[in-house]
């Protein structure tokens, strides 16, 4: 494909289509409200060229694909930051205020130099507070080495105060991240209540399209990189039952074990037979969360309600021993211990990928910007298996790397695209286009009977009209 549909999606009233058999992506541009027609350039065999269209034209290429793909042997989703802004548009009429980037008073020009060289080779146009702490952190640790505490030269007196001041400047950048991260939550939590409630149940409904999954198919996957609770949040709403890998009430511990724990029902007057209980999903934070804490060798969750104002006073709870706020699992941060440099992450994103290389997977990737390589490998690799489906959904690819991976990887058949302020809305994608909230035997039903009865009519006023003929 040519690299003239890299950034089509980015530009305002634009939307990229790709479903079914379409051979390339197709675009389309907005002429009226909830009215579109064919980019010049756009080629489409389902479309006329000048011809007006709007949802209802949409819906039958989209919403049956879609409850099919759904309904695959194993289903996964990754849930990026756009789910988070678009519920907090829908709430507050603004994005999430999420923190972009802090100035470290020690070591800032090195540090920043090379946050922006990380953010440039990721494809970002400049560096986020994510790179400056990984940055920060990678400093420290190499820091530590190069003058440990009980080592006495020239000039050390000076570097091990800079030192100590580079891991205060981490712990209070971690602070406030974490502090711009409830600020977001707090203002979804008290936005005024019709829209409150009017956000939550397109989330809810967003959730359950996916989480509504027959009984003899592999439970759904949540995937997020996102650190806030949003969906938790929904979750609860939905009752939707999630399951990771924290064990335990009051303080729950990440455990290593990843033992195959599901939730059943023994039906009435059936014993032996456990069935699934439907409305369980398992769920895996990526990059930690808000509310993880590393204290006393175990990476606990801690009872932060969503939209507290602050993270500190949770810090004293029993069992919480030397909790800080340089100690919240908030990826890129290692918690200062070398044990966690790697742990949990390494666990959480082998669950990615043992989740979705796999055959007979459908990947859902909703308000993910492509932004992190790690996860784009796992998601290449998926690819190679000729059985596994991409489906793609964003508001916007405003730096064109959601088509950059279209290109890179070129799997028209194992891919969909769904991108533009229309198709990747939450609102016009939940009320249009996701399969609705529910196990579809109901519907299947009345097809049928819907089918049996037409056919038996037919045949009854072909009869008749036999007999009038013959007569």
């Amino acid at each position: 494909m040519s690299g003239e549909m890299k950034n089509k999606s980015s530009e305002l009233g634009k939307n990229t289509l790709k479903s079914r058999d379409d051979p390339e992506p197709v675009s389309f541009e907005t002429v009226d409200v909830g009215k579109f027609k064919l980019c010049p350039d756009s080629k489409c065999s389902w479309l006329k060229r000048e011809e007006e269209f709007g949802p209802e034209k949409l819906r039958p290429r989209v919403e049956p694909w879609l409850t099919a793909l759904f309904q695959s042997e194993h289903l996964s989703l990754l849930i990026g930051s756009g789910l988070t802004h678009s519920i907090h548009w829908m709430a507050r009429g603004s994005i999430f205020p999420f923190m972009m980037k802090v100035r470290f008073n020690v070591f800032d020009v090195q540090i920043d130099e090379a946050a922006e060289a990380t953010a440039k080779k990721a494809g970002r146009d400049s560096a986020n507070i994510e790179d400056q702490i990984r940055v920060a952190n990678e400093l420290l640790s190499g820091l530590d080495h190069y003058c440990p505490q009980s080592a006495i030269f020239y000039g050390s007196a000076k570097l091990k105060k800079e030192i100590r001041k580079l891991r205060e400047e981490i712990s209070k950048a971690i602070n406030d991240f974490a502090a711009s991260i409830l600020a977001g939550e707090k203002s979804i939590a008290t936005a005024p209540e019709q829209e409150r409630v009017s956000a939550f149940n397109y989330l809810v409904n967003f959730l359950m399209s996916f989480a509504s999954r027959s009984g003899t198919r592999d439970r759904l996957q949540i995937f997020t990189t996102n650190y806030d609770r949003l969906i938790e949040a929904g979750a609860e709403l939905a009752g939707l039952h999630l399951l990771d890998r924290f064990v335990g009430n009051l303080a729950p511990i990440f455990r290593s074990s990843r033992l195959n724990i599901d939730m059943h029902y023994n039906p009435p007057g059936i014993r032996g037979e456990p069935r699934y209980l439907e409305g369980v999903a398992r769920f895996t934070k990526l990059h930690g969360s808000v509310d993880w804490i590393y204290a006393d060798r175990d990476i606990r969750r801690f009872g932060l309600p969503f939209g507290a104002d602050s993270v500190a006073p949770y810090f004293q709870s029993p069992g919480l021993a030397g909790a800080e706020a340089g100690k919240l699992m908030i990826y890129p941060n290692s918690a200062k211990d070398r044990e966690t440099a790697f742990y949990p992450y390494v666990e959480l994103f082998r669950d990615f990928s043992a989740a979705v290389c796999r055959p007979n997977n459908t990947l859902v990737t909703y308000g993910y910007s492509f932004g992190d390589e790690h996860i784009n490998r796992v998601i290449e690799d998926m690819l190679t298996i000729p059985s596994t489906h991409l489906v793609i959904i964003s508001y916007d690819d405003p730096m064109g790397r959601i088509m950059k991976t279209y290109e890179k990887v070129y799997r028209p058949a194992q891919t969909t695209l769904l991108i533009g302020s229309h198709l990747g809305g939450l609102k016009t994608l939940v009320e249009h286009y996701l399969p609705k909230p529910a196990i579809d035997r109901t519907t299947f039903r009345m097809s049928e009977l819907l089918k049996a009865r037409f056919g038996i009519e037919q045949a009854e006023k072909k009869e008749k009209d036999d007999t009038a003929e013959g007569g």
